[in-house]
């Protein structure tokens, strides 16, 4: 059964604005190491629930610890376009448990998906970034300028730890340049910066011959009341994640589309020194195979109190050339190598989101099936002492 929550514009009084400011200063870090363990559960399942496919999963850590895992809810078929909703899950326990599926945006016939959460350590609000589009309007339309509409980008704020959400709030004319086309937020997760700065890591294709794919962010530098558009990363890119790095230079980490030796089949990178206004033209990682899918890419640290100094680097997608091997590493030299790598599930595999929470324990959501990747969405939980104390790759069963 699936809650639909009714929106409303929530006033924050003073005395929860400092309960949930106090969370965040006073939030315990990271614990010490621990037994290792590893488990895992299904969220959603396609063909449940009154919705054909479950896809595009989205993770965070709240305020006050909360897990929320979020997806797009397909109503009649698999397909990017048409009846697609925004459906989350809550968990108050560090994903052992989980309150039924709760639905946040709902355009009726039409597509409203992509979820890309970020959350304000300052005042706790989660906020939403989403894209959608007219149901008819399938990609294709899109590039080729032959749709009815647009991709258009809306936001949408929890100031309850996710229990209720607010009616989204279109912000396409401040975030996205009028001689693009298609457009995507995330998926996966934003981060906030130390500066405060949140910043969603996007993409989107030009009007061209070409129909060029560039990644970019938007950012906000006011808690989240406006959004603006950043720097763009490319071409050849997509679906990306940002992390910050102990400098504070940022990396984007990038679906790539990139022909010939030394690039094809491997995730494109691209750091920014100025906060994400500009972009470094990409490289590519010869560790990181991919079989041109989106992947997640985070920092092993509590993302409400960020590190001052280095911190591992997480990062998860399908390791192959194919959209199977779900695989989680690990890098210590702020993503220059990744020495450890833990299969998570053999078997076809496709988007995936990562989320560190307070009690060191990972939490990763990804898409797997037994025919195909899209049968199920995944919550694993493993603690990082499981993930470091992997097998070389080649003796690792799956679990």
């Amino acid at each position: 059964m699936i809650t639909r929550i009714h929106p409303a514009q929530l006033v924050l009084t003073c005395g929860i604005l400092a309960i949930l400011a106090g969370c965040s200063l006073n939030r315990p870090g990271l614990e010490a190491a621990r037994t290792p363990f590893f488990e895992q559960q299904e969220l959603f399942v396609s063909g449940t629930d009154g919705y054909h496919t479950y896809r595009i999963p989205a993770l965070i850590v709240t305020a006050r610890g909360t897990l929320l895992a979020f997806c797009e809810g397909r109503k009649n078929s698999g397909a990017d376009s048409g009846d697609i909703d925004i459906l989350f899950k809550r968990s108050t326990d560090a994903g052992r448990t989980w309150e039924e599926t709760r639905l946040i945006a709902d355009h009726g016939p039409h597509t409203i998906g992509n979820p890309c959460p970020v959350v304000d350590r300052k005042t706790g609000t989660i906020w939403l970034l989403l894209t959608g589009h007219l149901a008819q309007d399938v990609e294709g339309k899109i590039l080729s300028g032959a749709s009815i509409g647009t991709r258009t980008v809306w936001v949408c704020r929890s100031d309850d730890d996710g229990i209720t959400w607010t009616t989204p709030v279109e912000i396409t004319s401040s975030v996205k340049d009028p001689a693009w086309t298609w457009y995507a937020t995330g998926p996966g997760c934003g981060i906030q910066l130390r500066s405060g700065r949140m910043v969603i890591p996007c993409d989107h294709n030009l009007a061209d011959q070409a129909r060029t794919r560039r990644s970019h962010v938007i950012y906000s530098d006011d808690h989240g009341q406006t959004w603006k558009l950043g720097g763009v990363a490319g071409p050849d890119t997509n679906e990306c994640q940002v992390v910050e790095l102990a400098d504070g230079t940022l990396m984007l980490n990038m679906r790539n589309y990139a022909k010939g030796t030394g690039r094809q089949s491997l995730r494109a990178i691209s750091t920014s020194t100025d906060a994400g206004q500009t972009w470094t033209p990409p490289t590519y990682s010869a560790e990181l195979v991919e079989p041109v899918c989106q992947a997640a890419f985070v920092r092993f640290a509590d993302p409400l109190s960020p590190p001052a100094g280095p911190a591992p680097l997480l990062f998860s997608n399908p390791a192959s050339t194919k959209r199977a091997n779900m695989t989680v590493r690990v890098s210590y030299d702020e993503g220059r190598t990744w020495p450890i790598a833990r299969q998570i599930n053999p078997g076809p595999s496709a988007y995936s989101a990562l989320a560190v929470l307070p009690d060191r324990t990972i939490a990763l959501f990804y898409e797997r099936g037994e025919k195909n990747p899209y049968e199920k969405i995944t919550l694993a939980r493993f603690s990082f002492e499981w993930l470091t104390s992997a097998p070389p790759l080649a003796a690792q069963a799956g679990n």
